[in-house]
C-alpha cells in the first residue's frame, strides 16, 4: 500500500486471524466508494486504508468490515465513525 498520510486510516479489527477474513474484508471494501486502498495485516489484526472520499467514508468502511461479521470496537485517532 502506498505511504499517504491524508486519508490514511488505521483500524483494529481483534476478530481478524486468517487469510480467509483478510480476503474477506479486502473485498467488502474494495466496494466501498472512497475506499482507495485497503489492506489486512493479520499478524497485527489491524486494517490499513486511504480514503479519497469525503465525510462518510470512514463509516461506510466500517459498516462493511462489520457488515462481514467482524466487530469494529474503536477507531483509531479517535475518528467518527
Amino acid at each position: 500500500m502506498s505511504d499517504s498520510p491524508a486519508g490514511a486510516v488505521q483500524i483494529s479489527v481483534p476478530d481478524i486471524s486468517c487469510g480467509h477474513c483478510k480476503r474477506a474484508i479486502e473485498g467488502a471494501l474494495s466496494g466501498v466508494d472512497g475506499v482507495a486502498e485497503a489492506e489486512v495485516d493479520v499478524e497485527a489484526r489491524i486494517v490499513r486504508m486511504r480514503l479519497d472520499g469525503g465525510d462518510g467514508v470512514l463509516a461506510a468502511a466500517v459498516a462493511a468490515i462489520e457488515a462481514q461479521g467482524y466487530e469494529v470496537p474503536a477507531v483509531a485517532g479517535g475518528a467518527q465513525r
